[in-house]
């Protein structure tokens, strides 16, 4: 000990041998939590279909037949089995409708930098949101991850009346312009289930 004391130049080189081993240990550490955690996903030839939150796509129109329609303002559903109930605009696990947005760390930002700054504009974009996707949930239970070409990221939260079997889901859009646009797409779909604790 008072051989590093009186030289202080083994001390540091010490130092830095421990640095070094500490970074690289590091490292080693991250890549086996990686290789240990890495799911390869399911991948699946599927009916891709689109919807938005207009009254054609889910199924509600405004104002209510008792009341001769005259309350307009109120949405009610005027399909299914929930008739003449008030629309809410949620999903069927409670979430509301959004779709997939990249965030400010995408291809579209490359291609068209100046729409970088309309997004700089609204800070609430900045951030990556994954889609909704409407599902057959005795197949894809709700919070299922997938991703879909030509669309992006979306997360099961939603289930449709016409949305029946494994090679079928629904994907969000704002627009109806933008669902017709899509339109019905045989795409290859990765799946990532949800990880369930095994007791």
């Amino acid at each position: 000990m008072s051989c590093l004391i009186s030289n202080p130049g083994i001390f540091l080189r010490l130092m830095r041998k421990i640095r070094v081993w500490m970074i690289l240990a590091a490292i080693l550490l991250i890549c086996l939590i990686i290789i240990l955690c890495h799911r390869t996903p399911e991948k699946r030839l599927m009916t891709v279909t689109a919807f938005c939150g207009c009254g054609e796509c889910c199924g509600w129109e405004r104002g209510n037949p008792r009341y001769w329609r005259l309350d307009f303002w109120n949405r009610y559903v005027s399909e299914g089995s929930r008739i003449g109930a008030t629309y809410t605009g949620k999903t069927a696990s409670g979430a509301r409708l959004h779709q997939y947005d990249p965030g400010i760390f995408s291809c579209k930002n490359l291609l068209y930098p100046w729409k970088l700054t309309l997004l700089l504009m609204r800070p609430w974009r900045l951030i990556p949101r994954k889609g909704t996707i409407a599902a057959d949930t005795a197949f894809y239970p709700f919070g299922t991850r997938m991703y879909v070409p030509g669309y992006g990221w979306g997360i099961v939260e939603d289930r449709g009346g016409a949305i029946k079997g494994p090679d079928r889901i629904d994907v969000f859009f704002r627009s109806h312009r933008d669902t017709l646009r899509w339109g019905r797409r045989q795409v290859t779909v990765c799946i990532y289930r949800r990880r369930t604790k095994k007791i």
